[in-house]
């Protein structure tokens, strides 16, 4: 089902952990499937100096994170929002077709670590990064109205 590489990323994760001190915190995920991924950015001169990951889901989700680090540290901002979900897949050697929405998560993530660093410098904002900041946001209140109950009710039980 994973490749060799999925596998290795999933047991061996790259860039795993908190930067507590991040330039820029981005968090996707849905919370019905368990999927959540946070995006820490660490910025100089515009490069993306250090970027790290905090992910609660399947070992396509953990995997895909670990990726967006690698392929994302080192570049300059314009450049990271360039990557594509097609380079995180292909980085990893491929993904079966139902866990394909994990490369678009780790996308999404650093995209919102991204709009996050602009935001808190109070930086203009480029208009491709709203629309995306603003399609995420909408797809994940979507997702918390059509299941508000489900979540209520499994926050209760985790509740105790």
């Amino acid at each position: 089902m994973y490749t060799e590489k999925v596998m290795e990323y999933f047991r061996n994760p790259r860039n795993m952990g908190e930067i507590t001190d991040a330039d820029g915190v981005g968090t996707v995920g849905n919370p019905i499937c368990g999927d959540m991924m946070t995006v820490y950015i660490k910025v100089k001169d515009n490069r993306l100096e250090n970027v790290t990951f905090k992910t609660f889901g399947c070992g396509a989700a953990i995997a895909t994170s670990s990726m967006i680090t690698e392929l994302a540290k080192g570049k300059t901002i314009e450049e990271a929002l360039e990557i594509t979900k097609s380079e995180v897949v292909e980085g990893l050697g491929g993904l079966p077709p139902v866990k394909i929405h994990c490369s678009v998560l780790a996308v999404d993530g650093l995209s919102e670590a991204i709009y996050d660093y602009y935001k808190r410098r109070n930086m203009p904002i480029p208009e491709e990064l709203v629309k995306r900041h603003e399609r995420t946001r909408r797809e994940f209140e979507n997702i918390e109205k059509r299941y508000a109950e489900f979540t209520k009710l499994e926050k209760e039980l985790l509740q105790g």
